[in-house]
């Protein structure tokens, strides 16, 4: 390949070559007729091939026991792990250079291949994967080159159900009963933090985040919110409302909207300009004056884990936290 061609024509360039090769490979194999949300040439030609039914709904046929998978969002990361699966490559966190902070040590050297943004097709396809996790990817441009690469699977549904994934994670895999011992720790830990908790189980909690954008408020619809509905936790104010987005900013001038008996609030960084941002919020005399400040109620978080995508290792974490935070 030419070494004239710029970035964007050379990534083109692979992905339309990729993407030619695997059909040819099709053609002059299996006569499957699935939906071909996953119809890279390994899973078609494997006599050990499995199906499963991605979060869109498409038929994905699978290699039954994949050795290298590419995860491409952070619950697909940490739902791999968690299943004792260590991908060959994966998607920078929100905020990260690389995985997400609290995935940071068990994510040692896997090669990042994405961002939130959208993965590198070049980079994805120099990790040759026996499987793709692809999150929550829409784009179908993306995920037809995806596809031409390995069996790619969508594994987040809208409602980004980190169980659910989880559990067609396990599928994809063929860690069934880890993904099902795994829910079933969730419940018990669950169970012990509730108890617990004691009267503290009756006050309500908030999540914020702060940036260089200012503060955001985690209301309904993500990750953290769920955890906390597991526990049965009570939420203030708007935070009991689906938001327009991940989260949803306030100003300074709105931040009683952040104030609960207990508050949770953190960066997606514990280090860097975001980090110092949020000493200086600290020292503003709107957030002084909020109850859970007053009563230091309130507590510092990994933003990473709490107030991102999430996951399984995630949930169990953030209940950890929860526990010293809301018990000591």
């Amino acid at each position: 390949m030419s070494s004239n061609l710029t970035p964007r024509a050379r990534l083109t360039a692979v992905a339309a070559l990729t993407l030619a090769s695997a059909l040819t490979l099709s053609a002059c194999g299996s006569d499957d007729s699935g939906s071909g949300s996953g119809s890279g040439s390994q899973a078609k030609n494997a006599k050990d091939a499995v199906a499963v039914t991605d979060a869109t709904g498409a038929e994905v046929k699978v290699p039954a026991a994949p050795k290298k998978v590419v995860a491409l969002s952070e619950m697909d990361l940490d739902s791999s792990i968690a299943l004792g699966v260590k991908p060959v490559g994966l998607s920078a966190g929100r905020g990260q250079k690389g995985a997400p902070g609290y995935l940071a040590e068990q994510a040692k050297g896997i090669p990042v291949v994405g961002a939130v943004t959208g993965p590198d097709i070049e980079k994805v396809l120099a990790a040759k994967p026996d499987v793709i996790l692809a999150g929550q990817l829409a784009d179908k441009q993306v995920l037809k080159q995806l596809q031409a690469i390995a069996p790619t699977v969508v594994t987040i549904d809208k409602k980004k159900d980190w169980k659910k994934s989880l559990e067609l994670t396990g599928k994809v895999l063929g860690k069934s009963n880890e993904a099902t011992a795994f829910l079933k720790g969730y419940d018990a830990k669950l169970a012990e933090v509730k108890t617990a908790l004691g009267k503290n189980a009756g006050g309500t909690v908030s999540v914020a985040r702060y940036s260089a954008k200012g503060t955001a408020v985690m209301q309904q619809g993500v990750f953290i919110s769920d955890v906390l509905k597991d526990l049965g936790l009570k939420r203030p104010g708007i935070q009991n409302a689906k938001g327009q987005g991940h989260s949803t900013p306030l100003s300074d001038e709105d931040l009683k909207q952040i104030d609960a008996d207990w508050l949770f609030i953190g960066t997606l960084t514990s280090a860097g300009k975001d980090a110092d941002l949020f000493t200086q919020l600290k020292a503003k005399a709107a957030y002084k004056e909020l109850d859970a400040v007053k009563k230091n109620h309130t507590t510092e978080i990994d933003g990473s884990k709490w107030t991102s995508l999430g996951g399984a290792q995630a949930a169990m974490s953030v209940l950890d936290d929860i526990k010293k935070a809301m018990t000591a």
